[in-house]
């Protein structure tokens, strides 16, 4: 039987090894398979996320990331170049990958998508550690979106008025012009900070986007985070989530960001290259679910924050394959955005830029922050556009008549000064208040002081 004497002294016994804080062994792993981009190891106990030292003959360390497991087996991703592995080879269980440290040194910085430094100028100095899944935000504890803003495209300003802490869709095909319209947002838009994210775009883009569009007073308030497609998928993956954490924290001091990802599509298409990587069956057009259920996950994490933080408002490029709007990626991101912008490669074609085509495009928000007459003069100057396109044809071959139809005849006289309206060079900044008010103006014209100018 135990005396108090013999359990007092267990307890202090125990006490003492829990103020040592004495670590658990690290259990090492063996490299058993390599197959395309999937590693896989036996004996190693890594939580996915974890990310794991692989050492290759030679002493050559090549770092890897937990990305799914089976039975005793363990999959990996390595986050670099894997050439030099061999079967057998150490897998070392290291820190969580979930967490990176943001500061208020990475404004004006260039970094890659695991936060290291790209641009030349020294390392960078962090505090805040913040989860690069982000954190979840309680839906009834967010700010309501009530305040518009302006980004310096007429066309946008008024007629897809976007509010502060919105998200918004930018889907086109390649060579219409995406790249250019998120140039000139970066350079107009009102924000404290503005966040770019370019995750598996052309590499030459990175030094074109810090040096012409931002400019070096753009970078000042800029952070650029950059995986350009030659980086591994997870590499990529991260950018997009490291460019939100760090929309996400200057949006908790209370500032307004802006963040801008080219593109979407390409973070949706890593994911599609880890997930059939580790045989996830694909579902539809060779995008296995997981694709879907990371698109919301990254896109919910902008918005408005919390009374007392900032707003995070968010342009994700969707790059629509074939001009087909209704590509999987581009359907599930315009059922979770809070609106599309569609540009048009036959606008483009035209030399229309720039090509935002109005009548597929929409802001759901737009009803909300502007006043009613706004509203109504952006409809009619909408339903004016509708009805010159849907009878495109038989206008050009000379089929139809002029007074068959008023809406028709006044839809044509308007049709060059509407154009006129929805164009702007890429240099040319017109603000939320002259927008509006060069809409007004445009709408309350009538057939009979057309047709007066027009002679005149």
């Amino acid at each position: 039987m135990m005396t108090n004497r013999s359990q007092r002294w267990l307890e202090h016994l125990s006490q003492k090894q829990h103020q040592l804080h004495v670590p658990e062994p690290v259990v090492e792993g063996r490299l058993t398979r390599m197959v395309g981009l999937t590693l896989e190891a036996v004996g190693c106990q890594a939580a996915v996320g974890t990310s794991c030292d692989i050492v290759a003959p030679g002493n050559h360390h090549i770092e890897a990331e937990v990305v799914g497991f089976s039975g005793d087996k363990t999959y990996l991703m390595a986050m670099g170049d894997s050439r030099g592995l061999v079967p057998h080879a150490r897998v070392i269980p290291g820190a969580h990958a979930s967490e990176v440290k943001i500061s208020e040194a990475f404004l004006g910085r260039v970094i890659d998508g695991r936060g290291r430094p790209l641009d030349g100028k020294g390392p960078l100095v962090a505090e805040t550690t913040m989860p690069l899944g982000g954190q979840m935000i309680n839906p009834l504890l967010r700010q309501p979106i009530k305040q518009p803003l302006d980004v310096g495209v007429r066309a946008i300003n008024a007629m897809l008025t976007v509010g502060r802490g919105q998200r918004m869709g930018l889907f086109a095909g390649t060579g219409v012009g995406k790249s250019i319209l998120l140039g000139m947002m970066t350079k107009f838009t009102n924000a404290d900070v503005t966040v770019v994210g370019l995750i598996g775009e052309r590499g030459r883009e990175v030094k074109e986007f810090v040096q012409d569009i931002l400019g070096p007073q753009g970078m000042k308030k800029a952070v650029v985070v950059a995986a350009p497609a030659d980086a591994p998928p997870l590499i990529r993956m991260h950018g997009a989530m490291l460019a939100t954490a760090v929309a996400e924290y200057f949006r908790d001091q209370g500032k307004q960001v802006l963040l801008l990802m080219d593109s979407l599509s390409r973070f949706a298409q890593a994911q599609r290259e880890i997930g059939l990587s580790i045989s996830e069956p694909p579902a539809t057009k060779g995008y296995p679910p997981s694709v879907f259920a990371r698109i919301p996950q990254l896109v919910e994490r902008a918005g408005n924050g919390s009374a007392g933080q900032g707003a995070i408002t968010a342009f994700y490029t969707v790059l629509t394959e074939g001009d087909d709007t209704n590509d999987p990626i581009a359907d599930a991101a315009r059922g979770i955005l809070d609106g599309h912008i569609v540009l048009s490669r036959q606008l483009a074609e035209q030399g229309h830029y720039p090509a935002i085509d109005i009548e597929a495009s929409v802001s759901r928000v737009m009803p909300m922050i502007v006043k009613p007459d706004q509203l109504q003069s952006s409809h009619r100057i909408k339903q004016l556009y509708s009805v010159y396109e849907q009878n495109r044809d038989l206008i050009n071959v000379g089929a139809y008549q002029k007074g068959t139809n008023s809406l028709i005849d006044e839809a044509i006289a308007m049709q060059s000064k509407i154009a006129g309206f929805m164009q702007q060079g890429m240099n040319e900044a017109v603000n939320l208040s002259a927008s509006q008010q060069q809409l007004t103006q445009l709408a309350s014209l009538k057939l009979s002081q057309m047709s007066v100018n027009e002679s005149a």
